[in-house]
């Protein structure tokens, strides 16, 4: 069709319209879409004789997603994986956020709010009618059943949970060591490029420095931390904490050594996984004969064993959590089954003390289930979302 400007008449663009009756659309309101040319005169002229016609607005970061909200087009958790899946960086990014947006998650909590639907209804019905004879322990049985259901649910979800914000955020990789064995290095290697200083002064990285990398379509979180050892100086002090803090939060742990330190070992490790890092295996003079004593050994100078690295985080990544998709991508999410959880597990526990104590924690599950998808509590979360939506969608 052709779009002339609404006073002078003159010719904007030949388009094409499509329009969509209510309940179509991805708000499902009745809508108009414009497929113009997209030259920037054009979009631009285009908006401005919009404008100017009544009732028409530019349209509010994240506004469709949240009409399709209101409307019930989609849930929250799909909301959110639509976010995800904007700002998708890898193929695993991409391949988890479609999951989520094809209403993966949404359709489990539905599932376990029909089965908390059945306690419920036995609950009340054993409230009304605990003078009838067909009402007591067959409820009671059935009561426990949907229970251990909805306990086996929960418990695999958050399985899974932190396998979701690797996926999404990036798995966490501290490279640690002792001063000048190489860190900044290996992690310039990586990332192609000098991110980080390197000099022959110990000391010199103060600060975590990162970078990200995409390995095989997944995202990997590279942190570069100050060397591990004993200070005085107060400014390299905070730099060793925030390397400790760092190995704390990290999903895996790089450990390096040049052959004259040894491989760090500190409490605030943890169980964290690691993989022992030979380092400046260029220097042929001082190379380390017995293999034990080490994973790999790499050169961020000349690039020997980067691929063989690589491969070995990612297969930590792969072997730690499998092809499986998780449901839970983010930690909203997470610590509304955590509270559904705990809610279930008191359940089980108030069955044996009063009928009135068990509905109260079944209220409970219900409304953490429902906080999951949206059905309350939604206002302050949509804000965050969409605070990162692009103007419209």
């Amino acid at each position: 069709m052709t779009l002339r400007a609404p006073t002078s008449l003159d010719v904007l663009d030949r388009c094409l319209a499509l329009r969509f009756a209510e309940g179509a659309s991805f708000t499902g309101e009745a809508s108009v879409e414009l497929q113009v040319h997209g030259g920037l005169a054009v979009v631009k002229a285009v908006l401005h004789a919009l404008s100017g016609l009544d009732g028409l607005k530019v349209a509010e970061a994240g506004e469709f997603t949240r009409r399709a909200l209101e409307n019930g087009r989609m849930d929250l958790t799909q909301v959110e994986a639509l976010g995800d899946l904007i700002a998708a960086d890898t193929d695993a990014q991409r391949r988890l956020a479609l999951h989520g947006f094809e209403g993966a998650f949404g359709r489990s909590v539905r599932e376990w709010r029909e089965w908390l639907l059945e306690a419920r209804a036995l609950v009340a019905a054993e409230i009304d009618f605990s003078d009838e004879g067909d009402v007591g322990d067959a409820a009671t049985s059935e009561i426990d059943s949907v229970l251990q259901r909805l306990e086996r649910g929960f418990t695999a979800a958050l399985a899974q949970a932190d396998h979701g914000r690797i996926v999404t955020e990036g798995m966490r990789v501290a490279i640690l060591g002792a001063p000048n064995v190489g860190k900044s290095t290996l992690l310039n290697a990586f990332a192609g490029s000098d991110v980080a200083i390197v000099t022959e002064h110990a000391g010199t990285t103060r600060d975590i420095v990162e970078v990200r990398l995409d390995l095989s379509g997944y995202a990997v979180v590279l942190q570069d931390t100050a060397g591990l050892r004993e200070a005085n100086d107060p400014v390299e002090r905070i730099g060793i904490d925030r390397a400790l803090q760092a190995a704390r939060a990290a999903d895996l742990l790089l450990l390096l050594d040049d052959g004259s330190n040894g491989f760090p070992s500190c409490p605030e490790f943890g169980e964290t996984p690691s993989i022992r890092v030979r380092s400046k295996w260029d220097r042929s003079d001082e190379r380390i004969e017995h293999s034990q004593a080490y994973d790999i050994a790499v050169s961020g100078v000349t690039g020997h064993g980067l691929d063989s690295l690589q491969k070995r985080i990612l297969s930590h990544l792969e072997k730690q959590h499998g092809d499986e998709r998780p449901l839970i991508t983010r930690e909203r999410q997470r610590l509304a089954v955590v509270a559904a959880l705990d809610a279930c597990r008191a359940a089980r526990r108030a069955r044996l003390v009063g009928i009135d104590f068990l509905d109260e924690e079944l209220r409970r599950i219900d409304e953490a289930l429902a906080g999951v998808l949206g059905l309350i509590g939604v206002e302050e979360v949509l804000g965050a979302i969409f605070s990162k939506f692009c103007v419209g969608k």
